[in-house]
């Protein structure tokens, strides 16, 4: 017999999860758009607040992006626990909360210390990929419906990397602090939405007690000693997202310097970036995996990311800056490959903590990875160093990369005949 009651109840209920999704929506792009807002201007305030040149602000501008990371590294195990205890709702909120306040943090900080308050409590609090991820996975009822939902996150990044600078090069144009003043506003009206309409999704039959042994950021590391076929990879995996550090921790510090670049200028760089990434990733790879395979979309990538880096370290105008990232957004196609690959040695119930593991090193790649390329640009850029080379950091990525290929060709042609490229 037909119940209307029963109808619309379920018809709320589908209503309020969609809400629900929306809002995890906007909280992961304004995540992903919270840091490119403010990279075009980050260089410059850093050098600001330093009294010192770009050049030299570039080893302070890492300690930051190092600060962030460890502190995220440390405490994302910690809060993501909290949110299988307390609930996801609060964990969400309370992450926008910090964000909200490390931008404030930023936009009034009198003195360089000050940013290091603000991306402490960022890092602290930062765990709304995580927190979010877990949410989605709440609210899908079935493997359709969430692979469905878990295609919201790489939208959400896509479009947050791709806007963020953009914004954020506009916005510097009325002042070098007005994007941390608009990131700030976009995180605390998302945390107003989200304390009035966010309805909890994990119910209290399903949350566990807390566990320190689970919290520990160490932990999913441990995961490759047990491991050892994947070793060699797991290497190469490190070694990419490490070189990739000498653009991702440098990019402004190195073309406002170089280059002259306004932070307009670098704002539309970053959005470039984001628009070749996003093709690669959604258009390139789907076509030319199938065809070529994971070996060959490996070898391909590194070495258009080799390429691509050297051609970096010599570039003599600004123009070459965005001719040569074609082919560096192009050597994409490797990260797809090579994790497929990986995650190819590692039965079904394990992949969890696979992905766990790889997370965890590419933490660590953003722990020290902006500290040695920052500081090394910033040292052959000064009279200290016994020649002047600017682009030398994008010679020890170009090193590294070189490096992966090498390892990942000796790996895979040892194994070929295995499970390996499976």
């Amino acid at each position: 017999m037909f119940c209307p009651w029963g109808q619309n109840k379920h018809n709320l209920m589908q209503t309020a999860k969609k809400a629900a999704l929306g809002f995890i929506f906007v909280t992961l792009l304004i995540d992903s758009m919270g840091w490119g807002l403010i990279i075009p201007v980050m260089a410059d305030l850093i050098a600001k607040l330093k009294g010192m040149p770009v050049n030299q602000a570039s080893r302070y501008g890492a300690y930051l992006l190092s600060a962030f990371a460890i502190t995220q590294f440390a405490f994302a195990p910690l809060i993501g626990n909290l949110s299988d205890k307390y609930g996801r709702r609060p964990i969400l909120l309370l992450s926008l909360l910090g964000f909200g306040m490390d931008y404030i943090i930023l936009a009034l900080a009198p003195a360089y210390g000050w940013l290091f308050i603000g991306r402490v409590i960022a890092g602290f609090t930062g765990a709304s990929f995580t927190t979010a991820s877990a949410y989605i996975a709440d609210v899908s009822v079935d493997a359709t419906t969430k692979a469905k939902n878990f295609g919201l996150i790489g939208a959400a990044f896509g479009m947050g990397f791709v806007l963020g600078p953009a914004l954020g090069g506009f916005l510097a144009t009325w002042g070098i602090r007005a994007p941390f003043y608009a990131a700030s506003a976009l995180c605390l009206l998302n945390c107003l939405f989200g304390y009035f309409l966010l309805p909890e999704s994990l119910s209290k039959e399903n949350r566990r007690s807390f566990e320190w042994k689970r919290a520990n950021p160490l932990g999913s590391l441990k995961f490759l000693t047990r491991h050892p076929e994947i070793g060699g990879l797991a290497i190469s995996f490190f070694l990419i997202y490490f070189a990739a550090q000498s653009i991702q921790g440098n990019w402004n510090f190195f073309t406002i310097y170089r280059f002259g670049w306004s932070d307009k200028m670098v704002g539309i760089s970053l959005t470039v970036v984001g628009v070749l990434i996003a093709g690669v990733q959604a258009g390139l790879t789907r076509v030319v995996n199938p065809k070529i395979g994971n070996e060959k979309s490996i070898y391909l990538g590194l070495s258009l990311y080799t390429v691509a880096l050297v051609l970096f370290a010599f570039a003599t105008q600004g123009w070459m800056m965005f001719a040569f990232l074609i082919p560096y957004c192009l050597g994409g196609i490797c990260g797809p490959s090579l994790q497929s690959v990986i995650s190819g040695q590692v039965p079904p119930n394990q992949q969890g903590e696979l992905q766990g593991a790889l997370t965890s090193l590419m933490s660590a790649t953003t722990i020290i990875g902006p500290l040695i390329m920052n500081s090394t640009f910033s040292y052959f850029t000064s009279a200290k160093a016994p020649f002047y080379f600017p682009g030398v950091h994008f010679l020890i990525g170009a090193t590294c990369m070189l490096l992966s290929l090498i390892i990942t060709n000796r790996v895979l042609s040892r194994r070929s005949s295995g499970p390996l490229l499976s």
